[in-house]
């Protein structure tokens, strides 16, 4: 017997992402499809950005909980375009990324929305990142690239703390 495709995506939802576990692969908006093709059950993942070193983990544990939970006939279909951007991160996983230290990016399904997001940041606006701990906008940033490939380091300047900035994508 087939799951039900609700029931694969509460699954999938209690999959993390191995290098921010606080939030699931489907907070981050990379689960893009679940569906069957016949017997075969066909997840739809599109990664952050194509050269991202968490991909081959991301597909063993989907397929590893899927597996676990009784589905036999797996397939991940990976899907490049259209390309992943923060935006599709929700707002729960916003939250939690800051509550664990991790600046959200700025953009996306913030309060500002999408478009407004989007063209500040495209037009050369350098709005300030908000610090995580004391959410002072007196940041700066440190190096383009933190601890992962899809976060920049910054430093609060009222709290002294670092942190790390989930970049816009």
């Amino acid at each position: 017997m087939s799951a039900a495709i609700e029931q694969v995506w509460t699954w999938l939802g209690e999959v993390p992402d191995p290098e921010i576990p606080v939030i699931s692969l489907t907070d981050l908006g990379i689960i893009r499809d679940v569906a069957y093709e016949g017997e075969t059950l066909v997840v739809t993942v599109t990664p952050t950005y194509s050269g991202c070193p968490a991909t081959s983990v991301i597909n063993f544990e989907i397929e590893k909980k899927l597996r676990d939970k009784g589905v036999a006939d797996v397939r991940l279909k990976r899907q490049l375009s259209p390309p992943w951007t923060t935006d599709w991160i929700n707002p729960a996983a916003r939250q939690a990324l800051k509550d664990y230290g991790i600046a959200p990016p700025i953009d996306g399904t913030a309060a500002d929305g999408v478009i407004a997001g989007r063209i500040a940041r495209m037009s050369g606006d350098n709005r300030a990142v908000e610090c995580p701990r004391c959410g002072s906008t007196s940041t700066e940033k440190v190096s383009q690239f933190g601890s992962t490939p899809c976060k920049a380091s910054y430093r609060c300047t009222d709290c002294l703390e670092p942190f790390d900035y989930f970049k816009c994508i």
